[in-house]
This record gives C-alpha cells, structure tokens and sequence, in this order.
C-alpha cells in the first residue's frame, strides 16, 4: 500500500513510496482505511524533532476513514463502520482517567513506542500511535471513533485533532467567559479553532495575533474582532484594554517567546492558556514576584483539556447548529503524491488546513 515516510528525523520532504505493511493486527484491533487526513503542525514538529518521535515513521495523527476488518474480541465496531481517528483514547482505569482526565491517559501513549507498519524487513512507527499518512492502518478499537453519517471525512478528520484542541482549550480550560476580552497568538487551523471557541462562548472582543496576513483575514470570518501582526499586538491591548491586559491570552504557536509575550499581554489575574506542543529544551521562565503578586493562571491545553469523546459529541452538535464553521478551515485539498506540496502550504502560512485525500 502507498503511504508517507520520514526516513529520519530532521528531514524536511517525505517519501512517496508503494511498499509499506500494516503490522499488529490481532484481537482488540482493527483496521482502517483512511478516507482523509489533515495535515496539523504537529506532524512537522514530528519530522523536525521538536516532538519526541521513533523514526522511521509515517506521519499523520488527524485522520478519518472506514474499518475494513476487525480482530477477535472487538464488539464494539462492523466493517463498513465509518470512523475518525483517536490519537489519545482514555483507557477508562488509569488513575487519569478515573480523576476525568481521559485526555492525560498516559496508557494510551504505549501506542507511540509500538511499530504499526513494516517495509520490507524494518519497522515503521506511526506518529502518535497512528500514522495517517497512509492508505490504511492497524490501530485499538479504542483509537476508532464511531461518526455519523452526515459528517463528512475531511470533516471528521480535523475533529480528530485540531477542531477538538482549539475549542477545547477555549471551552473546557480556560472556560473563556460571556463579554471577556481574547488574544490568540498563532492563527492557523488550531488557533482558529480557538477562535470560534471563544465566539461560542460569547467573548466581547477576540483579537488575532500572526505574522501572515491572510491568516488575520481569514480569522475575522471565524469570529476574530480584529486581526494584528505582532508587532501591533502592544497597541492593540491599550486600545482595547486600556493598557490593563487581556482577560484571555491563548498561546498556539508552541514557544517558550510567544509565551512570554502572552504572560505579559494577559491582565493581573488573567488566564494564560498554552496549547502549542514545544520542545523538551524550549523552557518558559517566569520571576517568583510577578508569579505571586499578578496572580495569572497558567493553563495548559492538551488535546483540548477535556473528555475528548464527549467534545466530539459537541462539535459536531456545534457545525451541525452552524454555530462552528469546519469547512472553511479546509483551505487546500491535495492527494497522498502530493504530500510535501501540503508541507510548503502548513510552513508558508498560506493554509488553515490542508486536507489529504485517500
């Protein structure tokens, strides 16, 4: 079957080839084959070492297809099941997920050290567990989540990920309040996301803050009530703010600067919220005295902060409602030989989401 390869960590084009397996598959598995999968700046911290990953490996972790066979024992799913993928399943008994924090589920990341697909005699690791980059895959039944038949797969695939984490981190961490202010550093498919999690619930002003201005134009249309470059960011928190600070500073780029920037831009007794995945060397320092005495929450948002399953429930509810937009996030669309163009597009700025098509 054809599928992406990242031969080695560090290299910045991915290979085409028509050789690969699936591997593993056997009780409590299934296998799909993958319809759609979005292309998340995740899977280039991936390919650039930034995010801790075996090589080689297959790319990918936002993907949606159908179960083409299930193993022994799985109950839960039929062939023909159409499915999005789930990169972090909770288990249901690890003491993460007995406290709710399904999406802390550290079982589930067994998945990332397991090959999952073969070329010739070596084995392939899928990113994160999965490894959407390729035709089909063997992943736990758990990792396959039922989707209903009016969700389309270019859809479902960005639910996986990207539209979960964004509105997520708005709804379920830093729980944004009705007529508050918001700055979201990093407006691409994730930072929108943000965006119209904030718009949902009912955020007064929502500035976008990114270096390319299509992606500033293109946040307006999802709720943004202005879009700034950063070196506009100041100005705009003393316009609206009167210098005060936001109540809200999001932070989707994953850097230890613009988390800086966001600390400062937050109000005394604001809300930090960090969703970008950053580097193990990366660190974000802050002084004792201003930790204690401005008294702003630091958030993380991983993978939207929240039983994931059920934001799945809800976003759809959501772009069902028209109350989100998900098409629209859907800027560029190309097929698996075509991969690297998708690269170029996520690293330029000029997409939201690149959608491949299987």
């Amino acid at each position: 079957m054809r599928a992406a390869l990242q031969s080695e960590i560090g290299q910045d084009k991915l290979e085409v080839v028509d050789d690969m397996e699936t591997v593993g598959f056997g009780p409590g598995k299934v296998r799909i084959r993958i319809k759609a999968t979005g292309l998340c700046h995740s899977d280039l911290s991936a390919m650039s070492g930034v995010l801790p990953q075996p090589a080689p490996f297959i790319p990918g972790h936002e993907g949606s297809g159908e179960i083409v066979d299930v193993g022994d024992g799985v109950t839960s799913h039929a062939i023909g099941d159409r499915v999005l993928v789930c990169w972090l399943p909770p288990c249901g008994h690890c003491p993460a997920c007995r406290r709710g924090q399904g999406h802390l589920c550290l079982e589930s990341f067994a998945n990332v050290a397991t090959p999952n697909f073969r070329r010739g005699t070596g084995d392939i690791f899928g990113f994160a567990g999965t490894g959407t980059f390729a035709e089909e895959m063997v992943v736990p039944a758990a990792c396959a989540i039922p989707i209903p038949d009016d969700v389309p797969y270019d859809i479902a695939a960005l639910i996986g990920c990207g539209v979960t984490t964004g509105l997520g981190a708005a709804i379920n961490t830093a729980q944004v309040q009705a007529g508050s202010s918001v700055a979201v550093i990093g407006c691409g498919g994730v930072g929108i996301s943000v965006i119209q999690g904030a718009k949902v619930q009912g955020a007064a002003q929502i500035v976008a803050v990114d270096p390319v201005a299509s992606r500033r134009e293109a946040a307006l249309r999802f709720g943004a009530t202005e879009g700034v470059a950063p070196d506009a960011f100041g100005d705009a928190r003393n316009r609206i703010t009167g210098g005060e600070g936001f109540d809200y500073v999001f932070e989707v780029v994953g850097k230890s600067a613009t988390a800086q920037t966001a600390y400062e831009m937050t109000r005394r007794g604001g809300t930090v919220c960090v969703v970008g995945a950053g580097a193990l060397d990366d660190n974000f320092q802050i002084n004792m005295f201003s930790l204690f005495f401005d008294e702003k929450r630091i958030l993380p948002s991983m993978y939207g902060g929240g039983d994931v399953l059920r934001s799945y429930e809800r976003t759809i509810a959501l772009w069902r409602a028209g109350r989100v937009d998900l098409e629209g996030l859907i800027t560029h669309r190309v097929n698996l030989a075509e991969v690297n163009d998708a690269l170029d597009q996520m690293r330029t700025g000029v997409a939201l989401r690149t959608c491949i098509e299987l």
